[in-house]
């Protein structure tokens, strides 16, 4: 096999994406555009991946690391001139080059193979990724001759009537022979309208060389999508959320109503598990076998064991374990670290907080910077009081401890193995081990005192 290089093309602006955020850095499902191609080519056996940068060079540095060589194209002169500033670390070298444009984020590596293989059995120096769409308008189209060869390729607004109503275009994707690609770069004119250079030149030069020049036309139009402006972003993100979701489903995983489920691409999920509607998965987030997330759920950042459910709740950045019920209307917030069999309940809010294994908060808690070791109870309406304004301080409760409703744990406290913890009271001292701890004032009646204050009202 020959030697394989790739030039991924991130310099461009994308002034049509009004935004302060680089083109090739806007993400789809939770990834950048650019990273998305990256990631696919190097599912392929090249020996060097260069990026083209420009604008934006030190973010798209950031994004991709040490995985890529980059070289600077200062002035963005057209793709001819981004390809050529390649020339010092690719030229002269034998072997085939992919030239990919970096806001492709659809594209699959199964279909850059194959444009590769089709590159070889040809013998050309030159192999263009096509595609058919039914509204080839804006893509330069594919001419090809009576024996199915390309013969050129016309640009829409220099195309005839006839050519226009061609529905192969040219993706943007190519396969070359690398020292053909370079020695032809050199031939590029800058004679157009826009005075840029253009890639699809490079072509053109091939065939009045004679040399071959081969189409390889892929199946799917929506991969070769180049997203230029927000309406393409949202495209991109409805077929990359529809393949997500897909791939998840015939993995073993009942999504309930893909069209209402929005997974990242960063995410894992298990077999078994059922995602109801209106549930949102992203970040470096792993859910384990058998689970049940959502309806209205959003899980980030978050690591989920077997059998736990999740429903019309929120979670990032902790870690939640198995046979755990979570919700409604729950918050795990983040830095937080749920054991086993753990039950959240509703309008219960935890913050980065270590909770023990089959201990409970059922309802109407605030459970921050907290040990809560295992088996204990904490009744509905308790609050660990952690912060005096300045300073964040950790409330301990041990294990099997009973805090009752309604209860104040002014933090630093530390409430003992067994320890009881009456409902209304609020704890300033820490509570022994087994120890009854009542902490509120004595309740006082006066007899007929409401007649008093109706008389008051007269």
């Amino acid at each position: 096999m020959l030697t394989r290089y790739a030039v991924i093309l991130a310099a461009g602006q994308g002034t049509r994406m009004k935004s302060k955020l680089y083109k090739v850095l806007h993400p789809v499902c939770g990834k950048a555009m650019v990273q998305h191609v990256l990631d696919q080519v190097l599912n392929l056996q090249i020996k060097d991946v260069v990026a083209v940068i420009g604008h934006g060079s030190e973010q798209v540095k950031a994004q991709l690391g040490d995985k890529v060589k980059y070289v600077n194209q200062a002035e963005q002169l057209g793709t001819a001139h981004a390809v050529i500033q390649a020339k010092d670390l690719l030229d002269n070298k034998e072997g085939v080059t992919l030239v990919v444009c970096g806001d492709t984020p659809l594209i699959k590596s199964e279909t850059l193979e194959a444009l590769f293989k089709h590159h070889d059995e040809t013998s050309a120096k030159a192999t263009i990724l096509t595609a058919v769409t039914q509204n080839p308008s804006g893509y330069g189209r594919i001419v090809r001759n009576s024996d199915g060869q390309v013969e050129k390729i016309v640009e829409h607004k220099d195309a005839t009537d006839e050519e226009r109503l061609i529905r192969e275009i040219n993706t943007g994707t190519y396969c070359f022979d690398n020292m053909a690609l370079f020695h032809a770069l050199n031939q590029v004119s800058n004679e157009n309208v826009q005075g840029e250079y253009y890639l699809p030149d490079v072509i053109e030069i091939l065939k009045r060389q004679n040399d071959i020049v081969a189409a390889f036309q892929t199946e799917d139009f929506e991969e070769t999508l180049g997203v230029n402006d927000r309406v393409a972003l949202a495209e991109a993100e409805k077929i990359m959320k529809k393949r997500i979701n897909k791939f998840h489903m015939q993995n073993g995983v009942s999504i309930i109503d893909p069209e209402n489920t929005y997974i990242e691409a960063s995410v894992r999920i298990k077999e078994d598990t059922v995602i109801m509607p209106g549930s949102i998965l992203s970040g470096d987030t792993l859910v384990d076998a058998d689970c049940v997330i959502g309806p209205h759920t959003e899980i980030k950042n978050c690591i989920v064991g077997k059998n736990t459910v999740i429903k019309q709740s929120v979670a990032h950045d902790s870690k939640i374990g198995s046979e755990v019920n979570i919700g409604p209307f729950a918050h795990i917030r983040p830095q937080s670290n749920i054991d086993d069999a753990v039950k959240i309940g509703n309008f219960v809010e935890i913050k980065k907080a270590n909770f023990g294994k089959g201990s409970k908060a059922s309802h109407l808690s605030y459970i921050g910077d907290a040990e809560v070791g295992s088996d204990v109870n904490i009744g509905c309406g308790t609050i660990t009081v952690n912060y005096d304004g300045k300073n964040k301080f950790l409330t301990t409760i041990g294990d099997k401890a009973f805090v009752g409703c309604n209860s104040n744990l002014i933090a630093p406290v530390t409430i003992g193995e067994g320890a009881y913890v009456a409902a209304g009271s609020t704890i300033t001292e820490d509570v022994p081990g087994n120890a009854l701890s009542i902490a509120r004032a004595r309740q006082v009646n006066k007899e007929n005192y409401a007649e008093k204050l109706q008389q008051d009202k007269n």
